[in-house]
């Protein structure tokens, strides 16, 4: 898609927001479950230091004892990664443990806890990191709890320690993040996938305006026709206003040089009359006279003609089907040129075939093309059609003479003339030229298989 393309755009701002919102989703549950898993581990752990508590009792030599044994059994297996030790605190220097492990459960085996000195108030618990068995990190709790009832008569404070492996902790929410990510991962591809899919269905109705503005353009519809949807018919309807506001410019100029041709034409002809008249006394002011009227209809002949046809070059939607254009032309001229008995030939071609632009521009064109072949054929005049890389190509080739490849720029600027004993004006070939050009065509001369000149022209394609 290229840069600025409205699709870029929408999918750019959807899937990093697909992106972020996936990422901090991902974030925010992993920390979430991560606390919950976290909680449990110390709620367990405190489940064991109530335990502890509520069944240490001293024996008669003031040792520290259970009562009863705890309910886990992993505090009973070596190694287990759930722990528990009992310390004595020595009441002189508070805080130190003056007996570690004076009591601890069969799970750490021979492997002694330590923790940093310290001593919670009563019932406060603090959390400590300390090391197992096996170098593994320990979550712990600990609790300080005094018994003034001793077999001595002496209080005794002891410091009640549960831990636990901190893998508990890592591994389930390690499992947790893995599966989470997937999880996402799985999700964040459905709504990219979605927001293709989106984006995709949403902008169809453009493609469907831009095929319905091909058709315009290549003539088949006068204008924008079809159901859009209700945010592009204000569009759609601001066009086709354009559309009529610029055919009905383009009528009124055509009927504006129409007006003018006739204003120019009617004082040409009085002259023009005036100066053959019998009773013209000057006959060598009479014969400048026709001959620069000659000269002024030529070229408000010519100069109508290329402003009509810069006017309908530009009229989106114009078609005119070849073939009919043709059969009339090749019609007339068999006419004009009746008297020489030339065989005008139209090759047979698709009827489909059209031009895109306007029927007395072709009529223009092709009629200078023809009534030039025919003015220099021997014998014989052909005509064929047919479409080449969406482009339409009309072929005139005749019999004649030819024209030397030196001559054949110079005929088709404006006035030029190849045998000054041919009648004509020399404006036939600049005057197709210039519609050609108008059209975005060309006008090729070359050498015909007939023995002749070809004319090739090169006009659009109406689809």
């Amino acid at each position: 898609m290229p840069r600025g393309s409205l699709r870029l755009r929408l999918l750019s701002g959807t899937l990093v927001w697909i992106a972020a919102s996936i990422v901090v989703a991902g974030w925010g549950l992993s920390n979430l479950f991560h606390r919950h898993v976290e909680a449990q581990f110390y709620a367990e752990l405190q489940t064991h230091l109530d335990q502890l508590t509520a069944n240490l009792t001293l024996d008669a030599r003031g040792l520290p004892v259970l009562a009863l044994p705890l309910s886990d059994p992993r505090l009973s297996r070596p190694y287990s990664g759930c722990y528990w030790q009992i310390d004595r605190i020595d009441e002189d220097n508070r805080g130190a443990a003056a007996g570690a492990g004076l009591l601890r459960s069969r799970s750490l085996w021979d492997h002694v806890l330590t923790v940093p000195a310290d001593t919670p108030a009563d019932g406060e618990l603090h959390r400590h990191r300390a090391t197992g068995p096996e170098g593994g990190m320990l979550g712990a709790i600990e609790r300080s709890v005094r018994i003034d009832d001793t077999p001595d008569g002496k209080p005794a404070t002891f410091r009640l320690i549960a831990a636990a492996d901190e893998r508990q902790m890592s591994e389930p929410v390690s499992r947790f993040s893995g599966a989470l990510w997937m999880a996402l991962g799985a999700l964040g591809a459905g709504l990219v996938i979605a927001a293709m899919v989106q984006v995709f269905v949403g902008l169809a109705p453009l493609q469907k305006l831009r095929a319905a503005l091909g058709k315009v353009r290549s003539g088949e519809m006068q204008q924008l026709d079809g159901e859009f949807p209700a945010e592009i018919m204000p569009l759609v309807a601001e066009f086709n206003t354009v559309l009529a506001q610029n055919a009905e410019v383009v009528e009124r100029a055509r009927t504006q040089a129409g007006n003018l041709a006739h204003a120019l034409k009617t004082p040409l002809s009085v002259l023009f009359n005036a100066a053959q008249s019998p009773d013209t006394k000057d006959r060598e002011l009479s014969g400048l006279v026709i001959d620069q009227v000659g000269i002024a209809r030529r070229q408000v002949d010519y100069h109508l003609a290329r402003a009509q046809a810069a006017a309908s070059a530009r009229i989106p939607g114009t078609r005119t089907p070849v073939f009919p254009i043709i059969e009339g032309l090749a019609r007339t001229m068999r006419r004009i040129h009746a008297g020489r008995q030339l065989v005008l030939t139209a090759m047979p071609a698709s009827t489909s075939l059209s031009f895109r632009g306007e029927a007395q521009d072709l009529q223009e064109m092709l009629g200078n093309l023809l009534d030039n072949a025919c003015k220099w054929a021997s014998h014989r005049v052909e005509i064929s059609t047919c479409s080449e890389d969406d482009q339409l190509r009309i072929v005139v080739d005749d019999d004649g003479s030819g024209l030397a490849v030196e001559q054949r720029d110079a005929v088709i600027r404006r006035g030029a003339r190849a045998d000054e004993e041919v009648p004509g004006s020399g404006l036939g070939l600049a005057i197709v030229d210039d519609l050609v050009r108008l059209y975005g065509g060309q006008i090729v001369l070359a050498d015909s298989p007939l023995g002749g000149l070809r004319s090739v022209l090169v006009l659009p394609l109406a689809r």
